[in-house]
């Protein structure tokens, strides 16, 4: 592997092209390094229980201006911010790659998105749409209303450090609500480098209220406060399931509402008239891409008896070719874990599969010069054995559990017997294949795919699963509902009081 240099310097000047300064990165007790090579790249101070409460305040405050600005242009701002996006694609998807550790291509797709998803709320800011709903009651109308929220608090995870945010952010801000954001305490500077921008389009903007979008740094007790204000009525929380249940109850005992991303357990059904090259590339991607650490990787496969044996050999030869290295290479297609505790959670999963009698192809730690504190490993495949039931554990690693099938019935019930609901994915040129995967008593996720995988999902549908996913939807479709408080109102424009379902009542 060919290593390109100290990322504590590469760090410094992708900052100071993003207009965030180095002075700053020295000032507190939270260490940031670079699963690249584990070298520090930061100091930052954490938020106090002060701070977290002051950003609150904040919050409502901009509220209260923030609502009053018509939707269209609350979009303006949000169409500025794409701008500046454009504007710093390369420097800021460099910054994901340093700070998170995916390949450069990622980390600028992941700008990308941030883009698409501001474009897309660009829109939306001009079709908040309600309905007009028939009256049962002569000289009435009825109408559906949608008004601003409140503060939205927003819980990131390292994996996607800026674009679950803008998922959020862009599509709050043109449904009138501010945002606060607490990113993982992996990966802050990204959020540090975003806040940064979005200052920059509220400057162009003009009239943005101050503390409209805010950051706060830390650990489990900032986001723990955030979680149990009931002035922030929104909570978007990224994580894991254990969080998630955490998470929802203690919203909900105080009657606020939750959007929940939380874990994936995502199977692929390859079928015997599958493109079975087709179906191996993009297996491969879904079960390699960012080290295996998305929610919507590839962790199961199932193959059909019939083309078991070839699948697997295309499998294994697609895995040889996998260059493992600095995720800054232009040749890599794997960078590192994001730390340690990563790499002994692969290990010991891959050490349950050897005791349960299965096989391992590769998911050996890479060792690399001057990168002793990084944690490189070559992807994993499983080769499961028939008589073991599907895994049931989310473990965020490359490693690809491979069973075999003989009936499609019997690969749906597998795909689905497990306590995730994310995302699954069909290989058939079957249509009648294709229709039941995707049919009531197919794929029990909330995304499913024919012909592609499970990992890379658009902006343009909205993003979520089902069962211990949490249920939540964010980015596109009319996921922008979750942002917003629903009136249903009936004027009456006559001159007579009909009460609804035929009732007399005469005074």
């Amino acid at each position: 592997m060919t290593y390109h240099g100290n990322t504590s310097e590469d760090l410094r000047a992708t900052l100071d092209r993003l207009g965030v300064s180095a002075e700053s990165l020295n000032d507190g007790d939270l260490v940031v390094t670079s699963p690249i090579d584990g070298h520090e790249l930061a100091r930052l101070p954490r938020s106090s229980e002060k701070d977290v409460d002051a950003a609150i305040a904040n919050a409502v405050t901009a509220f209260d201006h923030w609502r009053q600005v018509p939707p269209p242009r609350r979009g303006e701002l949000v169409r500025l911010l794409g701008n500046e996006l454009r504007a710093h694609k390369e420097d800021l998807g460099r910054l994901v790659t340093l700070e998170c550790g995916k390949i450069l291509q990622e980390g600028l797709g992941e700008v990308q998105e941030m883009i698409d998803i501001c474009d897309f709320a660009v829109g939306l800011s001009r079709q908040l749409y309600g309905l007009n709903i028939a009256s049962e009651r002569p000289g009435h109308r009825m109408q559906e209303l949608w008004h601003p929220l409140g503060p939205v608090g927003v819980i990131s995870a390292f994996n996607f450090p800026v674009a679950v945010w803008s998922w959020n952010t862009a599509l709050a801000l043109v449904c009138g609500d501010p945002v606060i954001w607490k990113p993982s305490e992996k990966s802050p500077l990204t959020a540090l480098a975003c806040q940064q921008l979005l200052e920059n389009a509220c400057a162009g903007f003009g009239d943005a209220p101050e503390h409209l979008v805010q950051v706060l740094i830390g650990e489990e007790a900032v986001g723990s406060q955030l979680v149990n204000d009931g002035r922030v009525p929104l909570i978007s929380a990224t994580g894991s399931t254990a969080m998630g249940r955490e998470v929802a109850p203690a919203v909900a005992a105080r009657f606020g509402r939750s959007i929940l991303e939380l874990g994936g357990n995502n199977a692929i059904v390859v079928a015997p008239s599958a493109d079975l090259d087709l179906a191996v590339r993009a297996t491969a991607f879904g079960a390699v891409g960012t080290a295996g650490q998305r929610c919507t990787s590839t962790r199961r496969v199932f193959l059909h008896q019939s083309i078991h044996q070839r699948a697997v050999d295309a499998l294994t030869a697609a895995y040889a070719r996998v260059r493992v290295g600095d995720p800054r290479d232009a040749e890599t297609l794997v960078g590192p874990l994001i730390d340690s505790a990563s790499l002994d959670a692969m290990q010991r999963a891959l050490t349950a599969v050897r005791d349960a009698g299965g096989d391992v192809i590769g998911g050996d730690r890479v060792e690399v010069a001057d990168c002793e504190d990084a944690c490189y490993v070559t992807p994993a495949l499983a080769l499961m054995p028939a008589s073991l039931t599907s895994v049931q554990e989310e473990t965020f690693a490359p490693i690809l559990y491979v069973y075999a099938y003989e009936t499609l019935e019997e690969a749906i019930n597998r795909q689905n017997d497990v306590p995730q609901g994310l995302s699954a994915a069909i290989f058939t040129t079957d249509i009648r294949e294709a229709e039941l995967f995707t049919s009531a008593v197919g794929a029990d996720c909330g995304i499913v795919n024919v012909n592609i995988g499970t990992s890379g999902a658009e902006v343009g549908g909205a993003f979520g699963g089902e069962k211990a996913t949490g249920g939540g939807r964010e980015s596109g479709s009319d996921a922008w509902k979750g942002y917003m408080r629903r009136m249903t109102s009936t004027v009456n424009y006559s001159r007579e009081l009909p009460l609804a379902q035929g009732i007399r009542f005469d005074i």
